[in-house]
């Protein structure tokens, strides 16, 4: 099974309508989930040597599972206080084609060949983002890469953040 990326629904106003005449409250569509990867292996991936550690490790985890493999990139989000100066600090998506490019490389890889896989965008903090994908299709495990240099020393790293607060067995590929 090739990678794919969920589609967005057609016509996210159109509402199911029960005996009464009345519209079904519309389901939030970021919670739809391909049943196929419910109890499947999230990995982060953001295309660096450790992601790519963590990516190698997650496969080899959803094959001896017999489960799917949810790769997740989170999109870059950055304060607009670091380019307007004004308060409070207010997120903005920037562009990020790198998930594009992501996809392609990851779609032509032949190692994905021998486990179904989907990859998801997000955008927003890495761990929160990581940790609501592994809630939505309920999985077994995530899987990072550690982080390394001096991003990881000031801010604390991904795992390590994703470790305290996930409510999922958290594993860390150095």
């Amino acid at each position: 099974m090739a990678g794919h990326e969920l589609p967005e629904p057609a016509d996210r106003k159109r509402q199911l309508a029960d005996h009464s005449g009345e519209p079904l409250p519309r389901a939030d569509p970021r919670h739809a989930c391909d049943p196929a990867f419910r109890h499947g292996v999230v990995v982060g991936f953001d295309g660096s040597t450790s992601s790519e550690r963590a990516l190698a490790y997650a496969i080899g985890m959803a094959q001896r599972s017999g489960s799917g493999l949810i790769i997740v990139h989170v999109a870059n989000r950055l304060p607009t206080t670091v380019w307007a100066g004004c308060e409070p600090p207010v997120f903005v998506d920037v562009p990020d084609h790198r998930t594009e490019v992501l996809g392609l490389e990851l779609a032509c890889a032949d190692y994905l060949s021998e486990v179904p896989w989907i990859l998801v965008e997000r955008g927003g903090d890495i761990c929160h983002e990581l940790e609501e994908v592994g809630r939505e299709y309920e999985a077994d495990a995530i899987v990072v890469g550690s982080t390394h240099g001096l991003v990881g020393r000031l801010f604390g790293s991904v795992a390590g953040r994703l470790t305290r607060k996930a409510q999922r067995p958290v594993v860390t590929i150095p």
